[in-house]
């Protein structure tokens, strides 16, 4: 297994991601290989202050960057020795099996869309965000941003994906999946939810459970939360302002800890062929080593083929 990084991305590259590559070798008493995508003299620096392991990293010279403004398609083109596109071209050739980074989500988006594709049958990829739920229990919520106008054929894949991912990363067996709506009751939403709900009622790989509503998100009801990318960019970024605010105000409980997103690290294109994981900016050293948590837990599960066979089915 070998899982790559963009040491460069982020507002703190490549310190950060070198003080979380730091601590998920420290902590694991089976890590996988690391491949560090960067500017090799800094790196290097940086690996031999921290006297990390040298026999599972393998560093890899990128000359450039993709700045966080950069138009992702026309950088991907014209900064073929970023770190993003290096990146992606290990995961492409197969050199490397998950690639991770907390640079240009745009250029990540349009890498794994054009570098590795989606998984045949997929109208379109998503991403999704972990869900703090006030009993302590964990979910999902997609899209979240990706896709910010959806048809209810989306919507109802969205379903498929994160059941799987749920079932495999959260260990959920049989996830309950809601679609978010205005009303519990069938019938109920605009035209995009009218339209969604028979399909999720009619899907018979998923438990669909029918309407939550937004007073609901946070409650121990559903696994899987479905919605287009619109709504759930805005329930993500309410959620950061939660933790925000408890944090400004000197909250200090549990539950306001958990919307962290650090703890979690970053967020998985679902419906891609390999694992792809996007980091926040301002993502610090827990940040970068729960992205590579969830990567090889990604692998080890082989969640990517698990929803091919589940979407083809």
């Amino acid at each position: 297994m070998n899982i790559g990084l963009d040491m460069m991305g982020g507002d703190y590259a490549p310190l950060e991601a070198v003080k979380g590559v730091s601590q998920f070798l420290s902590e694991q008493n089976n890590p996988a290989n690391l491949t560090l995508v960067g500017d090799q003299h800094k790196i290097k620096d940086l690996v031999h202050q921290l006297k990390l392991p040298a026999d599972h990293i393998n560093i890899i010279h990128a000359e450039q960057v993709i700045d966080m403004h950069e138009s992702p398609t026309k950088a991907l083109k014209e900064k073929q020795r970023s770190s993003i596109s290096i990146g992606f071209h290990l995961l492409a050739s197969g050199k490397t099996d998950a690639f991770i980074s907390a640079g240009n989500t745009g250029a990540m988006l349009v890498g794994a869309l054009f570098s590795i594709k989606a998984i045949e049958g997929v109208l379109r990829p998503t991403i999704s965000s972990i869900i703090p739920k006030e009993n302590g229990k964990t979910g999902l919520i997609l899209d979240v941003g990706l896709n910010a106008d959806c048809k209810a054929e989306q919507l109802n894949q969205f379903a498929v994906m994160g059941s799987v991912y749920v079932q495999q990363i959260l260990g959920i067996e049989n996830p309950r999946v809601a679609l978010l709506n205005v009303g519990e009751e069938e019938g109920k939403g605009n035209i995009l939810a009218q339209a969604t709900y028979p399909l999720l009622k009619e899907n018979k790989h998923i438990n669909f459970i029918g309407n939550i509503e937004g007073r609901d998100v946070l409650l121990d009801i559903a696994d899987v939360i479905v919605c287009e990318g619109f709504t759930g960019n805005v329930i993500l970024k309410l959620a950061e302002s939660l933790y925000g605010i408890s944090e400004r105000q000197n909250l200090e409980h549990a539950y306001f800890e958990r919307f962290n997103f650090e703890n979690y690290g970053g967020t998985p294109v679902l419906g891609v062929a390999k694992p792809v994981i996007i980091g926040h900016g301002i993502s610090h050293a827990k940040a970068f080593k729960n992205m590579i948590i969830l990567a090889q837990k990604m692998i080890d599960k082989d969640v990517m083929s698990k929803m091919k066979k589940e979407l083809e089915s």
